[in-house]
């Protein structure tokens, strides 16, 4: 199998996982040692960017009200650390070019702009991570649980959280309501 990094998993209707029900994964990595991603599409309750910058005591000057963004629930894994999703910018440590339109940093520098002329135009912050050891991504979607798409930037940073699956969904071209979780084999 092809990488599926800048990928998203769409879960299948089927899914009942609490993580990931009706979950969307930007998948970071891939390859044959197993697979990264971050779910996008689980706001962490009562958590905004600017709480989280107050909890890190790290300045939060938000003239332009662009700190009320959510921050997400990541996955189940290493749940204290953070990744911040963005436009590309150059100028971070710790960041990797993931597709043409996104990067990822997983340096906290990058957090002392956000609010600021210098913050990248789009982003998305999570705590935690979704991982998969060797195969085990492979064999969920021999399972079918997922459905795959690349990676769509307006999905990511500029369609509405609860409707992030929705539209993942409905760019695959065809009714997610009209799959079954039967496999058929010839």
């Amino acid at each position: 199998m092809d990488s599926l990094k800048n990928h998203l998993l769409i879960a299948m209707p089927c899914l009942d996982d609490p993580y990931f029900k009706r979950g969307v994964v930007y998948i970071c990595e891939h390859d044959d040692e197993g697979a990264m991603g971050l779910i996008i599409n689980q706001p962490i309750s009562q958590l905004s960017v600017k709480q989280l910058l107050t909890k890190l005591k790290m300045p939060n000057d938000d003239s332009n009200n662009s700190l009320n963004k959510q921050v997400f629930n990541g996955g189940p894994m290493n749940q204290e650390r953070g990744f911040v999703l963005h436009s590309p910018q150059t100028s971070w440590p710790s960041s990797a070019l993931l597709g043409p339109e996104i990067m990822l940093t997983t340096s906290k520098d990058i957090l002392q702009v956000l609010g600021t002329q210098q913050a990248p135009s789009n982003y998305l912050i999570s705590l935690g991570y979704a991982g998969w050891s060797a195969g085990q991504l492979e064999q969920e979607l021999l399972d079918n649980s997922w459905l795959t798409l690349e990676a769509d930037p307006q999905i990511l940073f500029n369609t509405p959280v609860q409707d992030r699956w929705e539209k993942a969904t409905k760019q695959l071209g065809f009714d997610i309501w009209q799959l079954t979780s039967q496999t058929g084999h010839s």
